[in-house]
């Protein structure tokens, strides 16, 4: 009994993160078909199509799904996506910013809103928080590609703000006007990066106890669930046990 329970232990993991994997292909996918609608279906020629193939092969999601994907911009019959961003407070007075993108305004307002109630926070006008966040672009390259002096050396070069180099990677922080160029350059000397993408940077954190650390994660999953939503960005860290104990 013992095996099969382990057998179906995995199975339902394996099912899980399938399904996760297909939620996230999906939303990926939203974003390169808006991409690609509101500009040309040229990566070359559309920077922000560039970032969301660039987003989608870091997370391997297939050729032929990227291509879809942009012929799909293509088709009269695509739906309009409005893109939204949504501010408020969490648990603990932590600040939260969600950008969703989406053909129902309603329905997901009325989605994130509960959410953000059931968790005991509550959701605020758009610039209630965001003045608490820088708006900057993020490239990021494995540790291996370069040594920190090269990648700093390199990213200074390229027109980068800042380079935080550890034993995960390097992230070179950009203007968001300079993010495409500052990446191109990078990527023709290191290969590609596993990520480039425009962010909410916060200019402080908050650190907090491991009761509101947890409530805040499951704040921050139930978004991620939602089809809707495509990033969510929060002003917190939590303490070192609680990493400990989610497994690093």
């Amino acid at each position: 009994m013992a095996g099969h329970s382990q057998f179906k232990n995995i199975m339902h993991r394996k099912g899980r993160q399938d399904a996760v994997r297909s939620k996230l292909f999906g939303k990926l996918a939203r974003e390169i078909t808006v991409a690609a609608k509101m500009g040309m279906p040229d990566p070359n020629m559309n920077p922000r199509l560039r970032l969301a193939i660039l987003a989608a092969r870091a997370e391997n999601m297939p050729k032929d799904n990227i291509e879809r994907a942009i012929k799909k911009a293509a088709g009269g019959d695509t739906e309009t996506y409005d893109e939204i961003r949504y501010e408020g407070y969490g648990p603990g007075g932590v600040a939260v910013i969600v950008e969703a993108l989406t053909d129902n305004r309603n329905r997901t307002a009325s989605e994130v809103r509960s959410y953000f109630t059931k968790s005991g926070g509550n959701l605020g006008e758009t610039g209630s928080v965001s003045f608490m966040f820088d708006r900057v672009g993020v490239v990021e390259f494995e540790a291996a590609k370069a040594s920190a002096d090269d990648m700093l050396e390199a990213a200074i070069e390229a027109g980068a703000e800042d380079v935080v180099s550890s034993e995960t990677g390097h992230e070179i922080t950009t203007t968001i006007e300079s993010l495409v160029e500052v990446t191109k350059t990078l990527e023709a000397k290191f290969g590609e990066p596993r990520k480039s993408a425009m962010t909410w940077k916060p200019q402080n954190t908050i650190a907090v106890d491991d009761e509101t650390g947890e409530k805040l994660l499951r704040l921050m999953d139930v978004l991620d669930e939602n089809d809707d939503v495509q990033n969510v960005y929060a002003n917190f860290e939590l303490s070192d046990a609680l990493v400990a104990k989610m497994g690093g």
